[in-house]
């Protein structure tokens, strides 16, 4: 399978870079799936959304995203957020905690990192 270059950076840090067969993130238009070869795009990232990436491994990479951008050139997809964080680093009892919070931003960001961590919200 053809393969491309995927670079997922937030604000603070780069949370992964690699090579990639396919990617999936939700923009303010929809869902987007992004093979290798695709037309270039531009699309801004909903607040409390996923983004998958499928490794050349077979691994798949899953980050749960709050704003920013996707870029899809010819030299392959940037994600660039304004903060986002790796499935493994999400504390799922501290998001589960924030589901009940007051503030709607809070809310969103924590159903997005149950998502991103598989657990339901």
């Amino acid at each position: 399978m053809a393969e491309m270059s995927v670079e997922l950076v937030a604000v603070e840090r780069r949370l992964w870079s690699g090579t990639a067969t396919f990617v999936v993130a939700q923009t303010t238009e929809g869902e987007i799936g992004i093979l290798s070869g695709h037309e270039p795009v531009l699309g801004q990232l909903v607040e409390g959304g996923v983004v998958k990436v499928t490794t050349t491994d077979g691994e798949t990479v899953c980050a749960a995203v709050h704003g920013g951008f996707l870029s899809v050139t010819g030299a392959g997809v940037s994600i660039l957020a304004e903060s986002a964080e790796l499935s493994d680093e999400i504390d799922v009892n501290a998001a589960k905690a924030a589901l009940s919070a007051d503030d709607e931003t809070e809310r969103t960001r924590a159903t997005a990192q149950l998502r991103a961590a598989g657990q339901s919200a």
